[in-house]
């Protein structure tokens, strides 16, 4: 008995010590795994070629690095893990301390050649160094991927879009007879396990993730999952820097109407906002793909803005020309009031001098007569009969005169009134001014606002 007891305790003590003295390199000599046998690295690990092998993938999305808009790129950072199994690796656990997983340089066992369709550069993380295998002969390898991929955009509703970026997994060389591709997790645990692992979305939000496996048809053609990302675009910056001071810039040129025609000062204010539009477009341009279908809904506010503000400096244009119109006929008419009042006064300066010439000479010749001749009877009667014809010569002659005075009052009176009467057409281009700009600023008002209005029920519901 007391053999029996010692020789169980030694039993005993040895698998103590067995244990004890498990590591992982037993289990790699066990596999004979090592990076000089061919076997495991050279070619794919199956025991019948016949056979082909199940590679499951699973991708989470960390982070939305960029979206470059104008080269029509798509940088995210994503997470891969595959699975697949090795024909040639094994082992019992209990024979190895319970030892069910080992970390392996990734170089020493054949790898799937999966590649992203999308991707347009290499890989800038560095890729993972270790596998992990386990007793049952799965194989997993896990990956951080900044991937620079292509992706076509949709920015017609740009920046109130939604964009769709794919990121389709395949093999580059095997077909489906050798490798069939399946996805561990479907949509909605893809979509929940990348929100909780989200990093950072710049300015973009993640919607969600659509996982679709596209099988071969046929033995010789490849299956292919399809990571297709879903995403919303932060509009609020846009808003504020880009939509907004365009709107307030066509305020500012309705307010303009109130500036008067008459001088260049509106003119030039309007030019001045119609210039800052014109930089914002540059800016705009500098975003926006040249390669896009469709008219961008932003081009189209831009485009339409700036054409109204055209038209309002148009009708500016305009109504210069008619006050100035109106101005150089005014100008023609009061220089030929002037010279025609100088002609008058002239005039009637050498009727004047006419009329007392004359009636100096007729004084003169009036007072001579024969005074010796006749008798002072005979003289003073002759002299009553001569001042009595005298004065009816005289005052005929004044009455005449005075007649041509009032003729010729009478046609420039009829002058003056007729030049009022220019004076009061001479309004008339000012007149047709300000009715055209008031019909000009009801209808601008009006189409301002049927241009936001559809533009922006567009950008809601298109």
């Amino acid at each position: 008995m007391m053999l029996a007891g010692s020789l169980l305790l030694l039993f005993l003590l040895d698998g103590v010590n067995s244990q004890e003295n498990c590591n992982y390199q037993d289990v790699l000599d066990h596999l004979n795994l090592t990076r000089h046998n061919e076997r495991y690295f050279m070619t794919r690990p199956v025991k019948d070629y016949k056979r082909h092998t199940e590679v499951h993938l699973e991708v989470l999305l960390y982070a939305i690095l960029d979206v470059v808009e104008k080269e029509q790129k798509f940088i995210p950072y994503v997470w891969s893990v595959m699975r697949w199994h090795n024909d040639y690796i094994s082992w019992n656990p209990s024979q190895f301390c319970g030892i069910d997983n080992v970390s392996l340089p990734t170089e020493i066992l054949w790898k799937p050649d999966l590649t992203i369709e999308e991707m347009t550069e290499k890989d800038k993380a560095p890729p993972s160094p270790y596998l992990t295998i386990n007793n049952e002969g799965d194989v997993e390898v896990q990956n951080d991927l900044v991937l620079v991929s292509t992706c076509r955009m949709h920015i017609y509703k740009f920046p109130f879009d939604i964009q769709s970026c794919n990121l389709s997994f395949k093999s580059v060389i095997y077909t489906a007879k050798d490798i069939r591709l399946l996805a561990s997790d479907n949509s909605s645990e893809a979509t929940e396990w990348s929100r909780e692992v989200m990093r950072t979305q710049y300015e973009w939000l993640f919607i969600n993730m659509k996982v679709t496996t596209i099988n071969a048809s046929d033995l010789l053609s490849q299956d292919i999952i399809v990571y297709t990302i879903n995403m919303k675009r932060r509009s609020a910056l846009y808003i504020v820097n880009f939509i907004l001071p365009i709107l307030f810039f066509l305020c500012l040129d309705m307010a303009s109407f109130l500036i008067s025609d008459s001088s260049g000062e509106k003119l030039s204010f309007q030019v001045t906002v119609l210039l800052a539009i014109t930089v914002l477009q540059l800016i705009l341009n500098d975003i926006l793909p040249s390669s896009s279908n469709s008219i961008p809904l932003i081009a189209i506010y831009c485009i339409g803005i700036f054409a109204l503000m055209m038209l309002s400096l148009l009708e500016t244009i305009l109504m210069m020309y008619l006050t100035e119109k109106d101005n150089m006929q005014h100008d023609d008419e009061t220089d030929k009031d002037q010279r025609f009042s100088g002609d008058c006064n002239r005039q009637g300066r050498v009727n004047f001098d006419n009329f007392h010439a004359e009636m100096q000479d007729w004084t003169e010749n009036g007072c001579i007569y024969n005074v010796a001749a006749e008798t002072p009877a005979e003289l003073q009667s002759m002299a009553i009969e001569h001042n009595s014809s005298t004065r009816l010569v005289g005052e005929s002659r004044v009455l005449e005169k005075v007649s041509a005075e009032l003729r010729e009052m009478e046609k420039t009176l009829t002058l003056l009134l007729g030049n009022r009467k220019v004076d009061y057409k001479s309004g008339y281009w000012t007149r047709v001014a300000k009715r055209v700009n008031k019909v000009f600023f009801i209808s601008y008002v009006i189409m301002v606002s049927v241009f936001l209005t559809v533009l922006f029920l567009k950008w809601n519901y298109a």
